[in-house]
């Protein structure tokens, strides 16, 4: 194939093909480094670069991502991120599509994490085929968790909003530490043996979010062993959308949040079918502004095109204008320099020391040329400076006198 027949393509297809290749070759990678040059704008986005010793690149780390990291990155912080390798088309800037970012020195317990997911995942604790439906409208709930837990209030407040009518039964229990997985075991023993007395269909098993070490309980293997073993469906909520847990493999449903397990165990067709109607009322609204607001900035640009057209009467007119205020500026700012120039020059006349030889006083002055005030200062057969209103003379004191005077 020759150059010339060769097919032309524009730099944006270009990119977008460089894109592709990248996803389809690297796709997602864990990476560790050091943040610089970071930023936090207004629209939530994070952007700063990722460096070693050897190398760096840019990074963008978007609103939906960066709210589940749990802390507020800073130049210098050493991180490890799960990235997507892409490029910045409209630049053609290499980049890492930041998913997740955790502090550096998690790793271990992410392998041991995978480990242990490996291992059940051979044994067939997550398999599809093992999971059973949620209850559309159970008898009864009860929500595994700790009393003290935020999450608790949003769940109770989500159930109470959305089905009050069906009973709710706390099991509390720890969710947090080297004791937690044994505490939460046997709240979920009591859960099982409780179940049938109690009408429970559905069991909640949550927490709010936190770091790996956090929501390490979750993570234990008798636990899931248990999870495993229920005989009423379970939805595990743990942590923030993008913390995932050996709970949530296990359980029968898996929600983003505590608050989205509430919602899934208690689903609302009738709140659904509003919102939907209220977002679609709302986006044909939004259209109608906007469109309005492109014919308001049409006709208004339609007029300044129209008063853009230069005019020459006026602005002759404008220069005529402007011509006469220069020079009354000039006038009144001659005047007022004119005037200070008066008053400064008095001044001056009143200050002159000329003026007061004038008046018959006379000055003696040193050979340094400084003016003698006190008598005890002069000196016999020293020579000094008289100045006079009409000149000067050099004379010598051959006896001196001293006498005080009294001060007017």
């Amino acid at each position: 194939m020759t150059e010339i027949s060769r097919e032309i393509i524009s730099v944006g297809d270009l990119n977008r093909a460089i894109v592709e290749l990248l996803d389809g070759q690297i796709g997602s990678v864990w990476l560790r480094g050091e943040i610089s040059n970071f930023k936090a704008y207004d629209s939530g986005h994070w952007y700063f670069s990722l460096k070693d010793s050897e190398s760096q690149i840019r990074a963008v780390m978007f609103r939906g991502r960066n709210t589940q990291v749990g802390f507020m990155p800073k130049e210098g912080d050493l991180v490890e991120v799960s990235a997507q390798v892409s490029v910045y088309i409209p630049r053609g800037d290499l980049q890492i599509n930041v998913q997740l970012l955790r502090r550096a020195g998690q790793g271990g317990l992410y392998e041991a994490f995978l480990k242990l997911k490996e291992k059940l995942a051979k044994e067939g604790l997550f398999a599809e085929e093992r999971k059973r439906d949620i209850a559309a409208h159970p008898k009864g709930i009860a929500v595994v968790t700790s009393t003290q837990a935020a999450a608790l209030k949003d769940v109770l407040s989500t159930l109470a909003r959305r089905a009050p009518h069906i009973p709710v039964t706390i099991f509390p229990t720890l969710v947090q530490g080297a004791d937690a997985p044994a505490a939460i075991i046997g709240a979920l023993q009591s859960v099982y043996e409780q179940a049938d007395a109690l009408g429970i269909e559905t069991i909640l098993l949550v927490r709010g979010g936190g770091s790996i070490e956090d929501l390490w309980a979750f993570n234990d293997e008798a636990l899931a062993r248990v999870i495993a073993s229920s005989p009423v469906p379970i939805i595990s909520g743990v942590g923030h959308e993008t913390d995932f847990t050996i709970s949530d493999f296990v359980a029968d449903l898996r929600a983003p949040t505590p608050t989205g397990a509430a919602e899934l165990a208690t689903p609302d067709r009738e709140a659904l079918l509003q919102d939907l109607n209220y977002y679609q009322e709302r986006i044909a609204r939004r259209i109608r502004q906007v469109l309005d607001r492109e014919v308001q900035r049409l006709d208004q640009m339609q007029m300044r095109l129209q008063h853009a057209i230069p005019n020459p009467q006026q602005m002759r007119e404008r220069k005529d204008a402007l011509e006469a205020r220069l020079h009354q500026a000039w006038r009144v700012l001659t005047k007022r320099h004119t005037t200070t120039l008066d008053h400064l020059g008095k001044h001056l006349e009143i200050l002159n020391p000329q003026r007061t030889l004038d008046r018959g006083y006379a000055v003696l002055l040193d050979e340094q040329g400084h003016a003698q005030r006190n008598p005890q200062d002069l000196r016999t057969q020293t020579p000094y400076e008289l100045r006079l209103a009409d000149g000067l003379a050099e004379v010598q004191l051959q006896e001196i006198v001293a006498r005080k005077t009294e001060k007017r």
